[in-house]
């Protein structure tokens, strides 16, 4: 619009119902906009939102999910909770199995151990032991990462082939 005296500029804003904004005070004549003030300010907070959200780290696949079992668990309830780890794994996350002890169970050790390694068994091929069953507190786990040529993209079940 070029150089325009303050009321002139005034009454132009009222007309259009909007705002005026002087924009830079330090310039010689000092800079002002036509705008709507209250949406010019929601679209800066938005702004900032989403530059504060893209400063974020977004780690996909490197995420640790844990599946809990208890020692006197039945066959086909185990046989479920394998299913959800290889779902798991198929996501690409990390797995981490334990096993927790309630009262006296923590005096039978061997059947958590003998636990984690059937279910380690079930899913030989599709997952690599990362970290051996050892004793946290009252609970032994051990943790899985997935094998490269199982990772699917989404939910599909298609396991997608290694290029060789």
């Amino acid at each position: 619009m070029g150089v325009v005296g303050i009321q002139e500029a005034l009454q132009m804003a009222q007309s259009e119902g909007l705002d005026l904004v002087e924009v830079s005070s330090s310039s010689t004549p000092p800079v002002c906009r036509i705008l709507d003030y209250g949406k010019f300010k929601y679209q800066q907070t938005r702004k900032g939102r989403t530059a504060r959200k893209e400063n974020r780290i977004h780690i996909k696949f490197d995420k640790t999910r844990e599946v809990r079992l208890k020692p006197r668990i039945g066959e086909h309830d185990r046989i479920s909770k394998v299913k959800m780890v290889e779902r798991l794994l198929a996501e690409g996350s990390k797995v981490k199995i334990v096993v927790r002890f309630r009262g006296r169970e923590i005096t039978h050790p061997e059947f958590g151990m003998t636990l984690l390694k059937s279910v380690a068994d079930d899913l030989t091929g599709k997952a690599r032991l990362e970290k051996v069953p050892a004793f946290e507190g009252r609970s032994i786990s051990m943790t899985l990462a997935p094998e490269k040529s199982i990772i699917t993209k989404g939910n599909t079940q298609n396991a997608k082939t290694e290029n060789t």
